[in-house]
């Protein structure tokens, strides 16, 4: 996928002005409060968290020797285990297996890594079919769009969007009405689908879990869709990145309540689904494309608790910013808090710059995630690391260095402040705001600036403390 990450802002800029946009986000706000609703309810969430956290970091702290058992467990179930240290690797890696099976077709479920590695981009350049089965992704397939929520991949359509994209795109099934009930719309997907399953030579999942102990990986949907694609087809291959795996099935039982509960509000997903290697009820070939791309370099770092991540989208749900501006603003595959700190690391900053100050330190994110992954720490760490490279714009630097220069004399930073608060209460003409403000019209391009009434705070406080004294 593309980076276009260094176009945050004027993406942003339309994404505002959006209505379908915006009345699609305002669903996913109601949807986001329900969950936390759910959560709030939920005794046993905090203990969740923790005992999750603890496994976590004991695995990320040990992940070569978890990698390893889960390498020979898996081998020993008759499933080859594939490495690749970057994304072109692995679209080489799920080229050969295709071509070794003649593959002409493939179903492909949700997976996210399956985005970072490229792999459909890999595929229509091959000349191989493929086709999701999501319903989310099936809808963005039909636009010809990348998904914009690692759960929900169509969450910025609207229902009017998706009934007209079906109307379009299924001119040929000899009807002439146009399907408005979703549930009518659910279920000519699911007809079309049905051939499709039957028919392909090559099934593609990601994995929620790795499992160390014993070489099997766990899958979870709402739909099924993921566990049709794993089983009919001959051929199955499974993406996923390394800091997937986990030590036993009881670990992953942990996570997995955690993550319906803090992406959905359910206890369990619907379909939960642990498979191991090829058998006579199932696919003949079974492959595990391990992808890196970076994440090495994260576990040796100060970014090691983003590798705790599993994907269940709380932060993004529960951010101001990302619930009005979208997913496809943040310019890549990972959007919201998280994708503010996945992207630089697994991009480079140099591209992303935006990214980590597209976030307004509110905290909400670290509150609610299942992890407890300190996301705002990291923004504030990658913002450091942009001034110690001057990636910083140069106005912004300028600006900072002034200040820095007036804090370290207090006596001139007060009197300048107590002026420039005179000044501002004149301008204001006794209207008690301004309405424009030099260096500043993003402010008040949408909103009035209160205008300082009377001392500055260091003035009253100086005040009271000369009345205590007499």
């Amino acid at each position: 996928m593309e980076l276009r990450s260094a176009h945050f802002q004027p993406s942003v800029r339309a994404a505002l002005f959006d209505p379908d946009l915006q009345e699609a986000m305002a669903d996913n706000r109601r949807f986001a409060a329900h969950v936390r609703e759910q959560v709030a309810a939920s005794g046993s969430f905090q203990a969740l968290r923790e005992r999750a956290r603890a496994v976590k970091d004991h695995t990320l702290a040990h992940l070569d020797h978890y990698l390893e058992r889960y390498e020979a467990a898996a081998q020993a179930r008759g499933i080859q285990v594939h490495w690749a240290a970057t994304p072109e690797e692995a679209q080489q890696q799920v080229l050969a297996i295709c071509r070794q099976a003649g593959a002409r077709r493939v179903i492909k479920g949700k997976t996210m890594i399956g985005e970072e590695m490229g792999i459909n981009a890999a595929l229509a350049h091959a000349n191989i079919e493929r086709v999701e089965t999501d319903l989310g992704e099936y809808i963005l397939q039909l636009a010809d769009e990348l998904p914009s929520h690692i759960n929900g991949p169509a969450i910025h359509k609207t229902l009017r969007q998706v009934q007209a994209l079906f109307h379009q795109h299924h001119q040929g099934l000899g009807r002439e009405r146009y399907l408005e009930d979703p549930a009518e719309l659910l279920a000519e997907a699911r007809r079309l689908l049905r051939g499709q399953f039957l028919a392909a030579d090559v099934g593609i999942t990601g994995a929620n879990f790795l499992i160390a102990e014993d070489g099997t990986h766990v899958l979870v949907t709402n739909e099924g869709n993921g566990d049709l694609t794993s089983l009919l087809p001959p051929v199955r291959i499974v993406l996923a990145s390394i800091e997937k795996v986990l030590p036993t099935l009881e670990d992953a039982g942990t996570h997995l309540q955690l993550l319906a509960l803090s992406a959905t509000g359910q206890p369990l997903t619907s379909y939960t689904s642990v498979y191991g290697g090829a058998d006579s009820d199932g696919p003949e070939q079974c492959h595990v494309v391990l992808l890196d791309n970076g994440r090495s370099e994260m576990l040796a770092g100060a970014f090691r608790p983003m590798l705790r991540c599993i994907r269940c989208a709380a932060c993004m749900d529960n951010c101001p910013v990302y619930n009005w501006v979208g997913g496809h603003a943040y310019g890549w595959i990972y959007p919201g808090p998280m994708g503010s700190v996945w992207t630089p690391n697994l991009a480079g900053l140099e591209d992303t710059r935006d990214l980590p100050n597209a976030c307004t330190l509110n905290g909400r994110c670290k509150e609610v995630c299942p992890l407890q992954i300190p996301l705002p720490d990291m923004l504030r760490a990658l913002r450091e690391q942009q001034w110690q490279r001057q990636l910083t714009p140069a106005g912004t630097r300028l600006g900072l260095r002034l200040w820095a220069a007036l804090a370290r004399r207090p006596a001139l930073y007060h009197r300048l402040t107590a002026l420039l608060a005179c000044v501002l209460k004149l301008a204001a003409r006794g209207r008690g705001r301004l309405r424009r403000l030099p260096l500043a019209g993003a402010w008040t391009a949408e909103r009035d600036l209160p205008a300082p009434q009377g001392a500055t705070f260091q003035q009253r406080w100086q005040r009271q403390q000369k009345e205590k004294r007499q």
